[in-house]
C-alpha cells in the first residue's frame, strides 16, 4: 500500500471538508457542571441505552463523522482535597464504561464512527488489544481509539500504584503500550490466514498465526492476537496530548490529535507544530487531521443564543467547575482566595492547563472566580454562541487556521446538538464545507479516502505489518 493517499492534499486556498465529531461521556457530568439539573438535559440518564442510540441515530441524520466518547478512570479528588464535591455535583462521578455503549449505536446506525477514550493503565495489551478488534468488528471498521496515559492521581492509585507515573514517563509507557498492541493486531495474523474452507474443515492456516513476543520495559506479551484480522486492524488513532512530550507522541502515533486550545490561533500553532514533527519523523504533515474543542450555543437568532447562554451561566455549579479545574490542572483550586489570579504551575496532570488561561486572553489577569465561570460553559476551551449564520462563519474562521475539525460538546443533550444539526449544519452544507452523504467503507476511509482502510507506514504500526508480512 502506497503511504500517502490522501485524496484531498492540503490546500492554503481550497476549502478543505470540515470535520465534525460529537464529544460527550458516558456520566451525569462532562463539561458542563451545574446543568444536568435542568428539564432539557437527558444527560442525567445516561444509564439509559435508548439515549444513546437515539443520540447516535441523531447524529448520523446530521453527517457527523464520529461520537467521541471521553473517559477517566479516576475521581476528581484533588479540590478541597477530597471526592466529595465530585460525588455531591456528580462531577464526572458516577461514570460508566464507554466501550459498552459502543455495540448498540452501532447496530442502530451505518456510517458513525465512534471514538472512545482508554488510558494504558486500564488493560493490559493483550487485553485491550482483544478488546478493540471486536468493536472493530462488530461496527465494520468504524471505532477510534483515543490513547490517554491519564492525569489523575487516584487513577494510578485504584490500579494499585501509589498515584501517577511522572507525566514524560507515562508516555514512555504509552510508547511501549501501542508497540505490543500493535504487534497484536498488525503482525500476528496474515491476511490469509484465515480460509474458512468448508469442505476440508479449515478455518485458518495455523502457519499464519505468528505469537507476538514482546519483552519491554514495562509490558510483556507472549502468545498470538486472539482475534482474526478486523477491517481496521488497528482502530483510527487519537491522541489529545498538548505538552511537548505530548506532540511527541502524537508525531510517532496519532492520525487524529484533538487540541483544547483557547482559541484557533492557539489550536492552529499546535496543530501546525505536531505537523512539523510528523514530517521529521518521515510522516506526511497532511496525514494529521487536526481537531478543536469547541462548545457551540446557538438558536434561530443571535438573541435566542445569548438567552441561553445566559441561562446556562446562571446555573453553573462553582465547586463542580472548580473540582474540575482542579482535577485537570492538579492544583487545589479550594485553597485559594475566588480572587486570586492565576499562573502558570507545572504539575504531574495536564501541563498546559493553566497556561491556556493566559493564552485565551492575553491582556486579562485571569482569577479563580474567573476560571469557574469559564470553565462552566466550556470546559478549558472556547464557546461560540450566536445564530447559525454566525456559527457557521466562525467556524470557517477556525477552519483557516490549519483546523481539520472540531469535537463539539454540549450545554444540553440532545438540545445542542439538535441546534447545530438543525441550524449550522445545513449552512454548512451548502457552503460545500460539510458532507452532505457519507463515503463508503471504514471509518478511516471515511475520513481518509478509498483503500485507506489500513494504518500505512511509515507509521509505527503500519511499519509492524510490513515487516512482519511484506508491503500490502
Amino acid at each position: 500500500m502506497a503511504a500517502h493517499l490522501l485524496t484531498e492534499k492540503r490546500d492554503p486556498v481550497k476549502k478543505r471538508r470540515m470535520l465534525l465529531n460529537a464529544f460527550t461521556m458516558n456520566c451525569v457530568v462532562h463539561q458542563s457542571p451545574g446543568l444536568w439539573v435542568r428539564e432539557d438535559n437527558r444527560s442525567v440518564d445516561y444509564k439509559d441505552l435508548d439515549v444513546w442510540v437515539d443520540l447516535a441515530k441523531l447524529l448520523e441524520r446530521g453527517k457527523f463523522d464520529a461520537l467521541f466518547l471521553a473517559d477517566v478512570v479516576g475521581v476528581y479528588d484533588v479540590f478541597n482535597g477530597g471526592r466529595e464535591t465530585a460525588a455531591r455535583t456528580a462531577t464526572q462521578l458516577p461514570v460508566n464504561d464507554p466501550m459498552l455503549l459502543i455495540p448498540a449505536m452501532a447496530q442502530a446506525t451505518e456510517h458513525l464512527g465512534f471514538g472512545f477514550t482508554s488510558g494504558i493503565l486500564q488493560y493490559p495489551p493483550y487485553s485491550f488489544a482483544r478488546l478493540v478488534s471486536t468493536l472493530d468488528f462488530l461496527t465494520n471498521g468504524r471505532v477510534a481509539w483515543n490513547i490517554v496515559t491519564s492525569y489523575l492521581e487516584s487513577a494510578g492509585r485504584a490500579y494499585g500504584r501509589d498515584g501517577l507515573p511522572d507525566h514524560d514517563e507515562r508516555y514512555e509507557m504509552a510508547d511501549e503500550y501501542c508497540e505490543a498492541v500493535y504487534k497484536l493486531w498488525e503482525a500476528s495474523w496474515a491476511d490469509d490466514a484465515v480460509l474458512r474452507d468448508v469442505e476440508q474443515g479449515i478455518y485458518a492456516d495455523p502457519d499464519k498465526i505468528r505469537d507476538i513476543n514482546h519483552h519491554g520495559k514495562y509490558y510483556t506479551v507472549n502468545g498470538c492476537h486472539l482475534t482474526e484480522p478486523s477491517p481496521q486492524r488497528t482502530p483510527i488513532l487519537f491522541q489529545a496530548g498538548a505538552s511537548p512530550r505530548g506532540r511527541a507522541f502524537a508525531a510517532k502515533h496519532a492520525e487524529c490529535a484533538f487540541f483544547l486550545g483557547p482559541n484557533a490561533k492557539v489550536d492552529g500553532q499546535y496543530i501546525a507544530d505536531v505537523r512539523k514533527l510528523f514530517a521529521a519523523a518521515g510522516r506526511d504533515p497532511d496525514d494529521l487531521l487536526g481537531y478543536a474543542y469547541m462548545k457551540i450555543i446557538t438558536g434561530g437568532t443571535e438573541e435566542e443564543a445569548r438567552r441561553k447562554y445566559d441561562e446556562y451561566y446562571e446555573q453553573i455549579s462553582y465547586d463542580s467547575a472548580m473540582a474540575l479545574m482542579s482535577g485537570w490542572s492538579g492544583l487545589d483550586f479550594g485553597a485559594l482566595d475566588p480572587d486570586m489570579k492565576i499562573e502558570y504551575v507545572e504539575t504531574n496532570a495536564m501541563r498546559t492547563m493553566l497556561q491556556g488561561f493566559a493564552e485565551a486572553d492575553p491582556d486579562k489577569e485571569w482569577t479563580v472566580r474567573d476560571v469557574a465561570k469559564y470553565a462552566g460553559i466550556g470546559g478549558a476551551g472556547p464557546v461560540l454562541v450566536g445564530a447559525d449564520e454566525q456559527i457557521a462563519d466562525q467556524l470557517e474562521q477556525w477552519s483557516e487556521h490549519g483546523i481539520d475539525g472540531f469535537n463539539i460538546a454540549y450545554g444540553v443533550t440532545p438540545g445542542s446538538f439538535e441546534d447545530f444539526i438543525e441550524g449550522v449544519v445545513p449552512i454548512l452544507q451548502k457552503r460545500g464545507r460539510v458532507q452532505t452523504e457519507y463515503r463508503e467503507g471504514t471509518l478511516r476511509e471515511k475520513l481518509y479516502g478509498p483503500g485507506r482502510n489500513l494504518v500505512a507506514s511509515p507509521h509505527r504500526a503500519g511499519q509492524i505489518r510490513e515487516e512482519a508480512w511484506g508491503p500490502s
